[in-house]
């Protein structure tokens, strides 16, 4: 093969590396107009104080108790919704695809992707016509002799929050997991039984490895999506509730609180926070899709 012949073989080579990059500028541009900048601005903010001068001290305002409690409240919002939802989602994910029926799977993740993105206002409205004081289910319930506000319950508070933030992550737990309990092949359950193995050793050595980084990896998604979510909290609890994307909301736009460097800060405290979940979840994810390959 002569040089002319390699040098018109690596023409088409280059023409399609260039198509390439060019069709992959607006991915580029949207990462650095709606990632890398607002982060970069986020990072500046965080350093001046509400008079304009440049300071550290909004970090030592960060570990505050004050503001250590948002953190705390937003923790266990979000790790005990991420484990009724991960467990009940898991559960669920496992009955469609053992149902047999083409259909029930079918309408099992069309439902779950409604109620997956049904969130922020409208499921806090909804939540509210069905256990608020005068909801549809609070008063059926009030007819056989069960009063939830007299026992305590209330949709307002952390654990009201809770079980409208189950409304949206058991469905999304499902839609994550589904893929990696389809992708358990019957090869390994069949050479387990031919082994002598039974279901629960065959559970415990080699479903439970294999999907256990799925379902971890899920859960943190889980827990990053309650973490960050902000409209339904605050329709729920009109801000009163001390979690931390209510609490950035305070500092940015009450008239007495007004810091926005504070904002700043919580807001870099919540991203690196969800950082940890996606960098965790991406390393999991990894780490599964290597034996499911094979």
């Amino acid at each position: 093969m002569n040089a002319t012949t390699r040098s018109a073989q690596r023409a088409p080579t280059r023409r399609r590396g260039a198509l390439v990059w060019l069709a992959l500028l607006p991915f580029g541009l949207a990462i650095l107009l709606f990632l890398l900048l607002p982060t970069l601005s986020l990072v500046w903010g965080s350093f001046h104080l509400r008079d304009g001068s440049f300071s550290p001290a909004n970090y030592t305002f960060l570990l505050s108790p004050d503001q250590i409690r948002p953190f705390q409240n937003s923790v266990l919002l979000s790790a005990s919704t991420m484990l009724v939802g991960g467990i009940c989602g898991l559960v669920i994910g496992q009955a469609l695809l053992s149902s047999g029926s083409l259909l029930v799977r079918e309408l099992g993740v069309t439902f779950s992707s409604v109620a997956a993105n049904f969130a922020g206002v409208p499921l806090a409205f909804a939540f509210i016509a069905t256990l608020g004081v005068a909801g549809l289910v609070t008063r059926f319930l009030a007819g056989l002799g069960i009063d939830l506000y007299g026992a305590g319950f209330t949709l307002y508070s952390m654990v009201g929050l809770a079980t409208v933030y189950a409304y949206f992550q058991l469905p999304l737990m499902v839609l994550l997991i589904l893929p990696a309990l389809q992708a358990m092949r019957r090869e390994w359950r069949e050479a387990a039984e031919n082994l002598g193995a039974g279901r629960w050793y065959y559970l415990r050595r080699v479903a439970i490895p294999i999907l256990l980084p799925s379902v971890i990896a899920s859960m943190l998604l889980l827990f990053a999506n309650a973490f960050g979510a902000y409209a339904t909290a605050y329709a729920l609890t009109t801000g009163f509730l001390a979690i931390v994307p209510i609490e950035i909301s305070n500092v940015i736009s009450g008239d007495v609180n007004f810091d926005p460097g504070q904002g700043d800060v919580l807001a870099i405290g919540l991203a690196f926070i969800m950082a940890i979940c996606v960098v965790g979840q991406v390393w999991l994810q990894r780490r599964t899709s290597r034996w499911m390959q094979r």
